[in-house]
């Protein structure tokens, strides 16, 4: 039985990223760019998979995966005085 690689290959934003298997999403972008990881971590940037579709940052990532960051909205009712 071969045993599987330390690490996954990733995209984000079209870049190569190697993380380690049981990575989550927030993981990958981090490994991409920090200071977008900490702007996903304030709700300020989402993640989207290859499709368009929202990705839980906290989810587990997979071989092959691909993300893109995108700006997050601001949610309904929130206070525009800051």
């Amino acid at each position: 039985m071969t045993a599987l690689p330390p690490t996954l290959r990733v995209f984000v934003n079209e870049r190569v990223v190697e993380v380690p298997r049981g990575a989550s999403v927030a993981d990958a972008v981090r490994a991409h760019d920090v200071v977008a990881a900490d702007a996903l971590g304030a709700g300020e940037r989402a993640v989207t998979d290859s499709r368009g579709l929202p990705v839980d940052p906290g989810a587990e990532t997979y071989a092959g995966a691909i993300y893109r960051l995108i700006s997050a909205r601001r949610t309904a009712g929130a206070d525009d005085t800051e």
